[in-house]
């Protein structure tokens, strides 16, 4: 009789979804930093990103939608031991938990933040998200999406965000490194990935991501904050890799002096 452990998983994403990929990129990455599953903490939102935790063996809290963030930033400060991530889609952390993304990145926790953005909302049947591009056609914006997309990654980097990154689920091992790095940085680390949604976005499809991202070369400096606004406000082609680092002389949790044992 097979074990808990050798069952299937009942995985509910969409055939081809690049949440996946983005799975086995998180599983590989966990293990080749040898982080045990007791010590690690997802929390995650609504939709179909944050059921990432609910596929691998981890700790997790699954709470309201776009509330992840303080959640794990609390999670950090009680035990700062725990290697904490949050996750969730991109209309899940920069949509319903925009407000939190910036204050998170205020008081910069020591913490992990991934954003699977596949640029539509996916579990409630394809409604245009903040990251949607401009024109694209969905049951709801039926003429086709007018407002501007959010620049994420430009405002994370404007108000001093330790580490931004962006990568690509196609990009399995460069996006494993990444995120591996993200675990390791001592501060609140964003890592946007891009994801393709085979059931509501047929714009941006995995060709898409593609043709329209690079990653950026060995003598780019993510240091340069200026450079690395430029660099993400270029949207004719999408810059991938470490984009901005700032080291800060305290996080979140080490501030919680309440909480100091």
């Amino acid at each position: 009789m097979a074990t808990e452990a050798q069952k299937e998983w009942d995985i509910a994403w969409c055939p081809g979804c690049g949440n996946f990929q983005i799975l086995e990129i998180l599983k590989r990455a966990v293990k080749e930093l040898n982080i045990l599953p007791q010590n690690l903490v997802v929390a995650s939102g609504i939709g179909q990103a944050p059921k990432t935790p609910h596929y691998f063996e981890t700790n997790m809290f699954n709470g309201l939608h776009g509330r992840s963030l303080p959640v794990a930033a609390g999670i950090k400060a009680a035990n700062p031991n725990l290697t904490v991530i949050a996750e969730g889609g991109d209309g899940d952390m920069y949509g319903e938990g925009g407000n939190h993304f910036l204050h998170a990145i205020r008081r910069n926790p020591n913490m992990t933040h991934l954003v699977h953005n596949n640029m539509i909302y996916g579990l409630t049947k394809g409604q245009a998200s903040p990251m949607s591009r401009v024109g694209l056609k969905t049951p709801v914006q039926v003429d086709g999406v007018y407002e501007e997309p959010i620049q994420a990654l430009a405002i994370a980097i404007s108000q001093g965000a330790s580490f931004v990154a962006r990568t690509f689920s196609g990009e399995i091992d460069r996006s494993v490194e990444m995120i591996k790095q993200a675990i390791l940085h001592k501060g609140y680390a964003l890592v946007d990935i891009f994801q393709p949604c085979v059931t509501f976005n047929h714009l941006n499809t995995f060709k898409w991501y593609k043709d329209h991202t690079y990653f950026v070369d060995e003598n780019y400096d993510p240091y340069d904050r200026a450079a690395a606004l430029q660099t993400v406000l270029n949207e004719e082609r999408f810059a991938l890799g470490v984009l901005y680092k700032e080291e800060k002389s305290y996080t979140f949790d080490e501030k919680m002096t309440a909480l100091a044992a």
